[in-house]
């Protein structure tokens, strides 16, 4: 069995590995590269409130995400994005912290299927999913938060309460071929402000 040459052999991956590295450069600047400036726009939960349903107070809010050719593109190349909305329900304490009552996640992801040419929206925890002809009907979709249970009347002991809810979006899974050539790069991910307003009881 011959073997190579040491030195050889190592000026070869040392050249590979240059050769990878400048690929993924390039690859950085396509339109379809996954970059954090690709999650520039306007986050922002735009309003929310909730009503009472039999003693469960149900969440109703509405979103606005980021939307550019950079996500299109992204989603397109097989990157899949995770959308959750954070809400909090507090009770005030005045001479300490205020005390959580309610700390809960709705976890949803967008994705592209190609053969059909459509969004596929889907709840992580449920398992329902919707898809759409368009990037904005999805993301309009993903923006609409519509009776939502997160708390019942038995949680509450009087007082006075708050309820808070933030939005965020983040890269979720990819393909292999991109996380060898993208394993560089930071996570993208954006959250936004926390909108508050005091619980009616």
């Amino acid at each position: 069995m011959l073997r190579g040459d040491p030195t050889r052999d190592a000026l070869t991956r040392r050249r590979l590995l240059a050769a990878a590295f400048a690929l993924a450069l390039g690859a950085a600047s396509l339109p379809g590269a996954t970059l954090a400036d690709a999650l520039d726009g306007v986050l922002e939960v735009r309003s929310a409130y909730v009503n009472v349903d039999h003693g469960v107070f149900l969440l109703h809010a509405r979103i606005e995400y980021p939307e550019g050719v950079a996500i299109r593109n992204a989603l397109r190349d097989g990157i899949t994005l995770d959308f959750d909305v954070d809400v909090r329900v507090d009770r005030e304490r005045r001479l300490w912290f205020n005390a959580n009552i309610v700390d809960l996640t709705l976890h949803r992801e967008l994705s592209y299927h190609a053969v059909s040419d459509r969004y596929v929206v889907r709840d992580v925890r449920s398992g329902d999913q919707d898809t759409f002809a368009t990037l904005d009907e999805a993301l309009a979709s993903l923006g609409r938060v519509d009776a939502w249970p997160i708390l019942v009347e038995p949680q509450l002991d009087g007082g006075n309460y708050t309820i808070s809810v933030r939005a965020g979006v983040r890269r979720g899974s990819m393909p292999a071929s991109l996380r060898a050539l993208m394993f560089w790069t930071n996570d993208w991910a954006r959250q936004s402000e926390w909108y508050t307003w005091t619980l009616p009881v």
